[in-house]
């Protein structure tokens, strides 16, 4: 398969893509607000850019992959009446393949997502992933824990950062951890709240 391997991520100056204190009210952590409001605001004048990327970014997407915190806050057996964040219709409408520890039978959702389980971990969800998406792009959906995962196994071809211009303090980092990582500048789009940096990523040293 000639898939594109991508994922993007709204980040704070200070490099944070959550804020502290995750729960199941505030799945994003204090502060997390800042980093994603340029978003709903697309309607705005001078925001015109900002809409077009969001249109554009996942036309190519043929499957997604995340980790289990990013589907839901649950640890350890599963809850099997919780079906995610975005009630009977996620907005991914294509197949999805959640890295977790325990089994689960896929989960199939309206408007054509269906969650796959994957417990033999990233590099078998990569494989599921590019055999769903064909000659599509897979997108890594985060959160962060599982971009910087695909990012240290030099799995990851391109990287998206919104960079908006706060910071936070706390919460997580998206490259802790991640050594001997260069990325080649491809594109930067900038509009009033967010700048858009594109980077193509070169494999870290294992």
């Amino acid at each position: 398969m000639n898939n594109n391997v991508t994922a993007n991520l709204a980040i704070s100056l200070d490099g944070y893509t959550a804020g502290p204190g995750q729960t199941l009210d505030n799945p994003f952590g204090t502060g997390a607000d800042a980093l994603t409001a340029w978003m709903f605001e697309t309607d705005l004048p001078g925001r015109e850019r900002d809409k077009q990327l969001l249109s554009d970014i996942h036309a190519n997407t043929g499957a997604h992959i995340m980790g289990r915190n990013m589907f839901g806050p649950g640890r350890g057996a599963w809850d099997q009446s919780w079906t995610g964040w975005w009630g009977d219709e996620p907005p991914y409408h294509a197949p999805v393949f959640v890295l977790t520890h325990h089994e689960r039978a896929p989960l199939k959702m309206q408007g054509g997502t269906t969650f796959t389980f994957v417990t033999d971990g990233i590099e078998s969800a990569l494989e599921q992933a590019r055999a769903a998406a064909g000659e599509q792009d897979v997108e890594i959906a985060g959160g962060a824990a599982t971009v910087r995962q695909y990012l240290a196994a030099g799995l990851l071809d391109e990287l998206w950062l919104h960079l908006v211009p706060v910071t936070m303090g706390a919460g997580e980092r998206l490259l802790d951890g991640v050594h001997e990582l260069a990325m080649e500048p491809v594109e930067v789009i900038g509009s009033p709240t967010v700048t858009h940096l594109r980077y193509r990523v070169s494999r870290p040293a294992r």
